[in-house]
């Protein structure tokens, strides 16, 4: 972004709000080229002291962007679009959408003009900069893509993938979140069955978990080569795994990604 540019953030909440911060800690624009709304203004006191603009008004924001970043619950998408619609300039705005099981095409059919659109699915951890974000177009100039994937790589990782596999994409990364939240809350749950107190077990839980993550992502590592190193003949961790998979751990938690998937590509046609 140069400075003459601006951002406007359409439905500024927790995504939004870290994608913002993100942005001007990472000097990528600053707080004033930055438009956030959302319907509780109040919400925003504390960004507009900053020096961010805040508004309710999504048209006004728009005709002030030269990117437009829509993240408003898929629900929401299409009264949104309405709104904004008379203020797209299509030769010089990109459009950018964090909403879930919406694809490029839905979205330039709703507004009834060929913008460029690019797709970008985060997750939670963008709000400490860990996030995953998967980036995807149809249309979107290589230029643009490079834009989004700046913009989002100021607040964790980015990879860039075909359109079709972005609902696989919120299903791994976006609820992949609580998935393995879920995994470290339980296994903090038989720390504490086994002797340790609640906070102990829960921050030994989520240590050893963010190893585990490290080891394959420093040493490009696979998780079979890393599970062979801490299994032994007769030993404890093979004994523990194997009574774990007795019970379906890796079936469950692939059949959660597979449902939560086909739930994601029917969000926007729900609403």
């Amino acid at each position: 972004m140069n400075a003459n540019q601006n951002i406007a953030i359409l439905g500024s909440g927790n995504i939004g709000l870290s994608l913002a911060k993100g942005l001007v800690t990472a000097n990528i624009c600053t707080p004033g080229q930055v438009i956030l709304t959302r319907r509780n203004i109040e919400a925003l006191e504390k960004y507009e002291e900053q020096g961010y603009q805040t508004t309710t008004a999504n048209l006004k924001a728009v005709k002030k962007a030269d990117i437009v970043v829509l993240a408003v619950l898929p629900q929401q998408l299409n009264k949104l679009l309405e709104e904004i619609k008379p203020a797209i300039k299509s030769e010089k705005q990109l459009l950018i959408s964090v909403i879930s099981g919406v694809s490029c095409e839905d979205i330039r059919r709703q507004l009834e003009v060929n913008v460029q659109v690019v797709r970008a699915m985060p997750n939670t951890a963008i709000a400490i900069g860990q996030s995953m974000t998967c980036i995807a177009t149809d249309n979107g100039t290589p230029k643009n893509v490079n834009l989004v994937k700046s913009l989002f790589n100021t607040v964790g990782v980015t990879i860039q993938i075909n359109e079709e596999l972005m609902t696989s994409a919120t299903a791994l990364c976006a609820c992949g979140i609580a998935f393995f939240l879920r995994s470290i809350r339980a296994a903090s749950q038989g720390g504490t069955e086994i002797g340790f107190h609640a906070q102990d077990a829960l921050r030994m839980a989520a240590q050893t978990a963010k190893g585990a993550a490290d080891l394959l992502l420093q040493l490009s590592s696979h998780p079979e080569q890393e599970i062979d190193k801490v299994t032994s003949p007769k030993g404890c961790t093979i004994a523990g795994l194997n009574e774990m998979e007795h019970h379906g751990f890796s079936s469950a938690m692939i059949k959660g990604i597979k449902f939560s998937a086909e739930k994601a590509g029917e969000l926007y046609q729900e609403e």
